[in-house]
């Protein structure tokens, strides 16, 4: 019997995988083989451990990307797409407005024109009450 903290050792070398690795194109039997478990099993033992499926937590982690490249400004939105492993503006386009409210080019204007970070909004109160400046 294998014991859970071997299984989790496991699963964290596939969730490795999939965060040095987001960008490439990955297919289920990679990261399952990875793990070394069955392509089955292995979502299965993955969701119970990181409530999300391998391709949920992959697609996170690609949109999460996405959202650094956009604030940043360097790259276009179809430049961004192709660096985070997309195939496809359409399908990036649509699981990144599905995941964030909005496209990924209002998502960019905003941010750049109200000069938010990337970590959301900070209310005065707390910046305040910190000692942190506000930029102008």
């Amino acid at each position: 019997m294998i014991d859970e903290a071997h299984v989790r050792a496991r699963l964290n070398r596939a969730r490795a995988l999939i965060d040095a690795c987001y960008d490439e194109p990955l297919d289920l039997e990679r990261i399952a083989g990875e793990a070394s478990f069955s392509r089955y099993h292995f979502i299965r033992l993955f969701k119970q451990a990181f409530d999300q499926t391998p391709h949920q937590y992959l697609m996170n982690r690609r949109i999460e990307q996405a959202k650094d490249l956009l604030i940043a400004g360097e790259l276009s939105v179809t430049e961004v797409c192709f660096a985070v492993g997309f195939q496809s503006l359409g399908s990036f386009s649509a699981l990144f407005h599905r995941s964030v409210g909005q496209s990924p080019k209002l998502y960019r204007a905003r941010v750049l024109v109200r000069g938010w970070s990337q970590h959301g909004f900070i209310p005065v109160c707390f910046l305040t009450m910190f000692g942190v400046e506000r930029a102008a």
